[in-house]
């Protein structure tokens, strides 16, 4: 196991487990290479490897570009058989994929060939979907289209999150890797081409894509706001003049059009279990419960705190007017 050298590119949560499985079993990573502070601190759900490295005495190589001058050098130094690529928003360009000799192998989440492309697990969410997967792939030039290695399917059920998704995905990518680092061992390169697909990339997300739509139905603003809750920048909206994120919401069960227009605050919903107390808000059609808000200073509503204000014939606005 020892003649083989493997790198580790990664900076989102989704990596840190199929790392120190990995590193458990003894996997012969020689090195992190990983995105600097200032540049972790825009991304979402990004992390600090340096505790993982310290743990298995890794060396860690930090840096603002894997494509630039420090990250090309980086690699070099590492001289990767193969690289895994792993929770990393960076495309790898050709220069670098040619510094690891048998390729590297990175994850998607989705079942490529579909969904291809940025925020795939926000995505779904967004769209109300009741599963997506996991892929295992070799990268090539052309963005989330390399020969599959493995997949695994992933339910997704009306009480996800982001989060909740994410955790299995980054529990399908241990597993798969885990599989994987035998074979890789044995000289193996399993691959297998991906079918072909007319669809669509997937368009990259940004914070002020999060603004919430009221005029959507009940169901399309509660998927919504569950696909954008953290660790991601939350799905947001205003209310006199001030920008409130909203973490949580819940359903209610009829999707009938109310008579307020979509954003009235309709009243307080009360109930002796502090988590279940909010604010009802009018959709188009629908209704839904609001159940944690941040505002921009930090000011956070939750349970009672958020159903004693008073707000109710007021209106969540796309701006700082209301309606």
């Amino acid at each position: 196991m020892t003649e083989l050298r493997f790198a580790w590119i990664g900076s989102h949560v989704e990596g840190l487990p199929a790392l120190v499985a990995l590193m458990t079993e003894g996997a012969p990573i020689r090195g992190v290479v990983t995105l600097a502070s200032d540049q972790r601190a825009r991304r979402s759900a990004a992390i600090d490897y340096r505790p993982v490295c310290e743990r298995f005495h890794l060396p860690l190589h930090e840096f603002a570009d894997i494509n630039g001058d420090d990250g090309l050098a980086a690699l070099r130094a590492l001289a990767p058989d193969i690289g895994f690529v792993i929770g990393w928003s960076q495309i790898v360009r050709p220069p670098a994929l040619r510094l690891a000799r048998s390729g590297m192998i990175g994850a998607h989440a989705s079942l490529l060939p579909h969904d291809r492309g940025s925020a795939p697990v926000n995505w779904a969410l967004i769209r109300g979907a009741r599963e997506t997967g996991n892929s295992l792939f070799w990268l090539s030039e052309d963005l989330d289209a390399g020969d599959l290695i493995d997949q695994t399917p992933i339910p997704i059920t009306p009480y996800d999150t982001c989060d909740t998704v994410y955790q299995r995905v980054a529990a399908s990518t241990r597993d798969m890797l885990l599989r994987l680092l035998p074979r890789l061992v044995a000289g193996e390169r399993p691959r297998r081409r991906q079918p072909p697909t007319d669809e669509p990339l997937l368009p990259r997300r940004r914070p002020a894509d999060g603004r919430i739509d009221w005029a959507r139905s009940s169901c399309e603003v509660y998927n919504f706001v569950r696909a954008l809750t953290r660790p991601y920048p939350g799905a947001f909206s205003w209310l006199d003049g001030r920008r409130w994120i909203v973490w949580h919401v819940a359903l209610l069960p009829r999707d009938d059009p109310t008579r307020a227009p979509p954003g009235t605050i309709l009243g307080s919903v009360i109930s002796p279990v502090d988590a279940a107390c909010g604010q009802a808000v009018a959709c188009g059609p629908g209704a839904l419960v609001l159940l944690e808000l941040e505002a921009e200073d930090g000011e956070v509503l939750r349970g009672r705190r958020l159903s004693e204000q008073v707000w109710a014939g007021k209106r969540f606005g796309a701006d700082g007017s209301n309606g």
